[in-house]
């Protein structure tokens, strides 16, 4: 019973913060503030912590599955709170393809990116054996006709117009997670009915945001590469603005899955939030 009042006055109080409109109107302003100052912690930390390393756990366990872990529980969470609502597997299914949606976006400019880098970079091989200058690096000499694989592969280096992969991808999940468990605020707000169940997915959602930031700040801060990593954060916030204030927007039809919480709520309008006085004001005009 303890644990119990303690999970619902936990979550209520997350599920209020997430979804109020202040929150939901800022947070990619917020997540631009950590992408602009974030290099600027490197001043501050150690090169000797264990974040520095990229063989970090953290790295490892999530950064290189990031997509499949915000999926998972996302998904989970979107899934089962749709169908508990309204019980309907298509209207479920049609709030899932956000995802869907989301990750072939990602796909694609993964591969538009990796061919602008193929594209665009040459190989050099490091002179191991010449004297080194008073900077440290190693000479380098252009090998032509090596493409990105090959030149990696036989230990040598490869350099390109780059766009961040990682940093894309975290500030596409933040904005992408921030987006999903917005409705819950509202949804309790209305009295809908919570189990457990849900109640602990919408925490899991609520620390995987938490840890993308944390890693999206490691990175930026152990690992700085200005301006890579702002054009990738940029690329992630455009496509969260495409999608969800452009293309979702549209309306539920066979070629947009809508808004989330859309179609699940018993009100008037048929949004949720700052929407729901959007959706009132075009009623009443």
């Amino acid at each position: 019973m303890f644990l119990n009042t303690v999970l619902v006055v936990l979550t209520d109080l997350v599920a209020q913060i997430l979804g109020n409109n202040l929150f939901r109107r800022h947070f990619h302003l917020l997540l631009s503030a950590v992408l602009m100052f974030g290099p600027a912690l490197s001043l501050w930390v150690s090169q000797y912590s264990v974040f520095a390393k990229r063989s970090h756990f953290l790295y490892r366990m999530f950064l290189r599955s990031g997509w499949g872990w915000t999926c998972i529980f996302v998904g989970s969470f979107v899934f089962l709170l749709s169908f508990s609502i309204r019980r309907s597997l298509s209207l479920s299914v049609r709030h899932l393809s956000r995802l869907v949606v989301a990750g072939g976006l990602w796909l694609g400019f993964c591969k538009l990116l990796d061919l602008l880098e193929n594209t665009t970079g040459s190989c050099y091989e490091p002179l191991v054996t010449s004297p080194e200058p008073a900077g440290g690096q190693p000479l380098l000499v252009l090998r032509e006709g090596e493409s990105k694989a090959d030149c990696l592969r036989a230990g040598m280096l490869w350099r390109g117009y780059e766009v961040s992969e990682d940093v894309f991808l975290l500030c596409l999940c933040c904005l992408l997670l921030a987006e999903e468990t917005s409705v819950f605020g509202p949804y309790l707000s209305l009295g809908g009915a919570s189990d457990a169940p849900l109640r602990i997915l919408f925490l899991f959602c609520v620390l995987l945001l938490g840890l993308w930031m944390f890693l999206l700040l490691c990175l930026l801060a152990y690992f700085p590469q200005f301006p890579t990593q702002l054009l990738g954060g940029a690329l992630g916030c455009l496509s969260w603005r495409g999608l969800y204030h452009g293309w979702y927007r549209l309306g539920p039809s066979w070629f947009c899955p809508g808004r989330p919480g859309l179609g699940l709520f018993n009100i008037k309008s048929s949004g949720i939030g700052a929407e729901n006085g959007e959706a009132r004001d075009d009623q009443s005009r």
